[in-house]
């Protein structure tokens, strides 16, 4: 396995205060299946010793601070499919995990136009005390669980759960679901063509964003990098807001993903 990984700095002082939860709550961990759902933005949490990053609290019912609807998207799929999943702790405001470290993004000063405080002139380590702290635990994770996997004699497959805006720069955007993909289309191409076939859903092949030139680490780094099948879900995040559409859309996902996964030819 191409190994991308660095441990968390054993000096840097901690961001948690006791009684805080760690980077990452693991599901169903002796699940037997190939399959691994993981959510990188399933929280809007902030530690507390970062207070609130100087933002107004109601910046964090908003898209920027995680993927609405998705933890228990998430959940819910983890029990369908009896697979594990990965949910991580913290919001993607503190620090994003589908970034890549040093990208412009990963601890964004301005998010959708609102700017964010205490993002402003961190020192290298205050960055690096959020990437031992969140990032690297979170990732690391990943990988071992991909490890137990392949430990099986099985071929991971890795599954991202991500919501999206109905409305972007004022542009009301059509798609229920999206599709992202980048060079492996083993999983992509059969859930797209299941999805279509229905005439039900108005589905994104990599939309609402591009994944062809990926931004995102997770996908890039433990799906295309150690030539896994993956792919990245995107749910438009009104459809999956409340507890009614998060299981409608949670048995439209296992309905044909599971199709797909029942005729996909892995080595």
């Amino acid at each position: 396995m191409d190994r991308p990984y660095t441990a968390p700095d054993p000096i840097a002082p901690s961001l948690f205060s006791p009684g805080e939860p760690p980077a990452w709550e693991e599901l169903n961990s002796d699940s037997p299946s190939p399959l691994l759902l993981v959510c990188d933005h399933a929280s809007n949490r902030v530690p507390l010793k970062l207070g609130h990053l100087g933002l107004d609290l109601n910046v964090f019912g908003l898209h920027v601070a995680y993927d609405i609807g998705c933890e228990k998207l998430t959940r819910l799929l983890s029990e369908k499919f009896n697979a594990t999943a990965l949910l991580a702790h913290y919001s993607r405001l503190v620090i994003d995990l589908n970034r890549h470290p040093g990208d412009g993004s990963s601890i964004p000063e301005v998010s959708d136009s609102i700017e964010i405080p205490g993002n402003r002139a961190l020192t290298p380590e205050q960055i690096r005390q959020r990437e031992s702290a969140l990032f690297w635990p979170y990732h690391n994770r990943i990988e071992q669980i991909m490890g137990r996997i392949c430990g099986r004699g099985q071929t991971p497959i890795l599954c991202s759960i991500h919501s999206f805006t109905p409305v972007f720069r004022g542009f009301q955007r059509p798609w229920h679901i999206g599709v992202l993909w980048d060079r492996d289309h083993r999983l992509s191409t059969p859930l797209l063509e299941s999805l279509n076939a229905t005439g039900q859903y108005c589905v994104g092949d990599n939309e609402p964003y591009h994944a062809r030139n990926p931004v995102g680490y997770t996908m890039d780094v433990h799906g295309e990098k150690n030539g896994y099948p993956h792919l990245l879900l995107e749910i438009r995040q009104d459809l999956i807001g409340h507890d009614d559409g998060v299981a409608e859309w949670a048995g439209i996902i296992h309905t044909h993903l599971r199709q797909v996964l029942a005729r996909v030819t892995l080595p």
